[in-house]
């Protein structure tokens, strides 16, 4: 009989003011929320799920009331001793294109707040601001603990400006992070700021997408520093994921999307995007089965608009099984 696992997420659990692409409004709380959420319809009930989160103590109870619906979430690591959360609001100018401004900023996640959970099996880091979950604690886990980390980039290539508007930075400290990082996911807007070879036709017009040229030169810089898998997610055509073969031979999986008839709200896509590829490494020990998790988890999410869109882990896999057959592999290439 397998062993129980234990998941924890890092990152904020923000108060979001969303308008959608469509003119909607929603006020609710996301991010490690999401994470939290699509983990929980994976994970089976002697699974432990804990999210390690500072928060606002008006946000407290409200948080741990919709955790409580989830009865494999631990909330020992939801903590307001600092009465300091992250508010954001949310202005989708498109289904996948949104403005950003932060009004509330939650203290950092630091290695003595996650003591309680080093036994975990993997660390799921969401961050959506740079500071949240730095290098340092990082390193603390890798050093303290065997467990796989997954970082999405999201934090660490965002930064604020003094009146709290959001904006993509480049991730110039990226090699320093490498080391400590087992699965790196990102979209092309953030894999753009975290490669910056010398460009003569940079105009200041600020970061670009990273090209489908780059993409492999890219991965295979963060491979060849420590990271086992680079996955990029290409909107509405999937992911593509990079990793080593047992030859030390660099491999690029495509693999495409999941269809979704409606997608009403995609806020928190990525966050169940990182849920599904965490889960989906530590059952198959594969990063395209990984990327197909993934996958799933975020055409889920992007379906409604509340947390009960996620369905059991019987259903996800009938879900990929239906994208992507029984034994179909993804498009492999392999590189030099």
């Amino acid at each position: 009989m397998a062993h129980s696992r234990t998941v924890a997420v890092l990152g904020p659990i923000p108060r979001d003011h969303i308008v959608t692409h469509n003119g909607e409004t929603f006020d609710k709380y996301g991010c490690v929320l999401y994470t939290v959420a699509a983990l929980s319809s994976l994970m089976k009930p002697d699974d432990r799920i804990c999210p390690v989160v500072h928060v606002r103590r008006q946000d407290e109870d409200a948080i741990k009331a919709q955790l409580s619906a989830f009865p494999n979430v631990d909330v020992t690591g939801i903590r307001s001793d600092n009465d300091r959360g992250d508010v954001v609001e949310l202005n989708y100018v498109a289904h996948n294109s949104r403005v950003e401004r932060q009004s509330g900023f939650m203290s950092p996640i630091l290695p003595q707040d996650i003591e309680f959970v080093l036994d975990a099996d993997a660390f799921v880091c969401v961050p959506i601001t740079d500071y949240e979950v730095g290098q340092s604690t990082l390193a603390y886990i890798k050093e303290h603990s065997s467990a796989k980390v997954l970082l999405d980039a999201h934090g660490p290539t965002n930064t604020l400006t003094r009146g709290g508007e959001r904006f993509l930075r480049l991730w110039v400290e990226r090699d320093a992070w490498l080391p400590y990082v087992d699965i790196l996911k990102m979209n092309l807007e953030e894999a753009g700021c975290s490669w910056f070879p010398y460009r003569e036709d940079v105009d200041g017009s600020g970061g670009k997408p990273m090209t489908a040229q780059e993409m492999p030169n890219f991965a295979e810089h963060c491979l060849r520093h420590g990271v086992r898998a680079v996955c990029i997610t290409l909107d509405e055509q999937g992911c593509v994921v990079y990793h080593l073969d047992e030859a030390g031979d660099m491999r690029q999986d495509f693999v495409p999307r999941i269809h979704v008839e409606n997608v009403v709200d995609t806020t928190g896509c990525g966050d169940s995007f990182a849920a599904g590829m965490a889960f989906g490494y530590l059952e198959h020990d594969d990063f395209v089965m990984a990327a197909r998790y993934g996958n799933a988890m975020g055409a889920q999410r992007c379906a409604g608009s509340a947390l009960d869109v996620y369905r059991t882990l019987a259903e996800t896999q009938r879900q990929i099984e239906q994208a992507y057959g029984p034994a179909v592999g993804a498009i492999t290439t392999q590189l030099a």
